[in-house]
């Protein structure tokens, strides 16, 4: 291992062993970040999420009007793991660990590469947090002085991709309905059980499901699977078998492309709910993001990669930084390993990350 790519290993170890799952304070891997960005001008905008949490993003620039850097600090939960989530061994040429490859890993190649690049070339990075849930962290770097002064004119943001140019996902809706009973020992018939509301509601949801993968105009082709993601986890707040429930809560997530008008299934929603007597939320990230492929940034990326740009069924920060320039997204790392409890990055594919974006830099700083 070559001196360059022993620093990028062992910043992403250090990473890795840092606990920033989205539900607790990312406030030491941010303390970890901002060590190593000397020689920048940083800015940390600290905020509370929604449960009290304090959490903060970083944003560090250098020079001005060149492209912006994106990755988040926080992971999903270490759901599954049999083995440390956090231990950040290097086995052969893989790390191991949560948030390994989505998106510590890519968050530390974004990061050597802009400390590597030459001082005339400029640089910024937007290190968010909160991606994994509410893309808080990417709202709040919208709110930047440093950015706004900074100019990007493009960004990258760099989810595992495989080093292949995303030019375009679906963003979503998340919808939460609640039903709420009253509770009692279920054998004394005096309970009214929240669930018997849900039913009802969820076989409306189910119709909603099925139109989406049966009619064309819900559909876009340029995606895989063509069809909207249409996923419902259902919540009993811990009540026993033997309890009537007093609270039922479904939280569906609608991820759609540009093209699909969510109209249809936003009326449908809230028909079925106001139909089961229940609460709804609607909760939304940002519109789609979608470049075409004849944008400066998508073919500066085909060129420089020599792979074609495809879009994505899941989302990123993109929804939201794209308020502030257009966004590519471009990383190392496979995206089928995260979220997973065998995540993994290629340390070596990390390493070959760190040139590629610094030509995208200087590409585009010329542009």
């Amino acid at each position: 291992m070559d001196h360059p790519t022993r620093i990028l290993a062992t910043l992403a170890q250090d990473l890795v062993r840092i606990d920033s799952r989205s539900f607790v304070s990312n406030l030491p891997i941010a303390d970890r970040l901002a060590r190593e960005l000397t020689g920048f001008e940083l800015e940390r905008l600290p905020y509370t999420d929604d449960a009290g949490i304090e959490k903060t993003v970083l944003v560090a620039t250098r020079g001005r009007g060149g492209i912006a850097l994106s990755a988040h600090m926080d992971t999903v939960p270490d759901t599954g793991w049999l083995t440390d989530p956090w231990s950040g061994t290097i086995d052969d040429d893989a790390l191991l660990g949560l948030g390994a490859c989505d998106m510590k890993g890519p968050l530390a190649a974004i990061v050597v590469a802009a400390q590597s690049l030459p001082g005339r070339i400029p640089v910024a990075l937007l290190i968010t947090t909160d991606e994994e849930t509410t893309k808080q962290g990417a709202q709040v770097i919208l709110g930047s002085e440093l950015a706004r002064r900074y100019e990007p004119n493009a960004i990258i943001v760099a989810e595992p991709t495989q080093l292949v140019p995303v030019r375009g996902h679906r963003s979503h809706i998340e919808f939460t309905a609640t039903a709420i009973g009253s509770q009692a020992h279920s054998a004394t018939g005096r309970g009214r059980n929240a669930n018997w509301d849900l039913a009802g509601f969820m076989m409306a949801m189910r119709t909603i499901y099925e139109r989406l993968r049966s009619d064309p105009d819900l559909q876009d082709h340029a995606y895989d699977p063509p069809f909207s993601d249409f996923n419902p986890v259902i919540d009993n707040h811990g009540a026993a078998v033997n309890v009537t429930v007093p609270r039922a809560t479904v939280r569906i997530k609608f991820r759609r492309s540009a093209r699909i008008d969510p109209a249809p299934v936003l009326e449908a929603v809230r028909a079925a709910a106001a139909a089961a007597g229940m609460q709804l939320v609607e909760r939304r990230e940002g519109e789609p993001p979608e470049l075409p492929l004849e944008h400066r940034i998508v073919h500066t990326a085909v060129e420089l990669t020599g792979k074609p740009a495809r879009t994505a069924p899941y989302g990123t920060d993109a929804s939201v930084l794209q308020a502030m320039a257009p966004c590519l997204v471009l990383g190392p790392g496979d995206i089928a390993v995260a979220h997973t409890p065998h995540e993994q990055a290629s340390i070596a594919g990390l390493a070959a990350s760190v040139p590629l974006f610094q030509r995208l830099a200087e590409t585009l700083a010329r542009a």
